[in-house]
């Protein structure tokens, strides 16, 4: 029997977390596996039927640990405006966690690059706070 791959261990988890979401739609989902190392994944769901989190992460195993070259979680209302995006796209450099960055519509902040639950438990409690 096969060691459980830290990749696909982290993919199932990911899946499970979404799976317990409620008012969610999920409208894609896609993991491409490129090797036992490597995956993209491409998510987009639709919360209450109007609001939309894009999840685009690109990961690798390095050192026998999950390693992301790349990520953006995005999260927009109806009218497609944006309520908050975290992203590693290296184009802030004065701060202090770059390339990591969170943009709110009228500002970009450091933070570090929150897991996929943290994202979901953001978007659940904007709901909580505003709806």
């Amino acid at each position: 029997m096969l060691p459980p791959s830290i990749l696909f261990d982290y993919l199932n988890k990911v899946e499970q977390v979404i799976v317990q979401c409620e008012n969610l739609y999920v409208e894609l989902y896609i993991e491409e596996i490129i090797t036992p190392k490597r995956a993209n994944l491409k998510i987009r769901l639709r919360f209450h039927q109007t609001h939309l989190l894009q999840i685009s992460e690109a990961i690798e195993i390095k050192e026998n640990q999950l390693n992301f070259l790349d990520y953006r979680y995005h999260f927009q209302d109806e009218s497609n405006y944006l309520i908050f995006r975290y992203d590693s796209t290296p184009h802030f450099p004065n701060l202090s966690t770059f390339p990591h960055h969170k943009h709110l519509p009228d500002d970009v902040i450091s933070c570090q690059k929150p897991t996929i639950d943290q994202v979901l438990n953001e978007v659940i409690k904007y709901f909580e706070n505003y709806q």
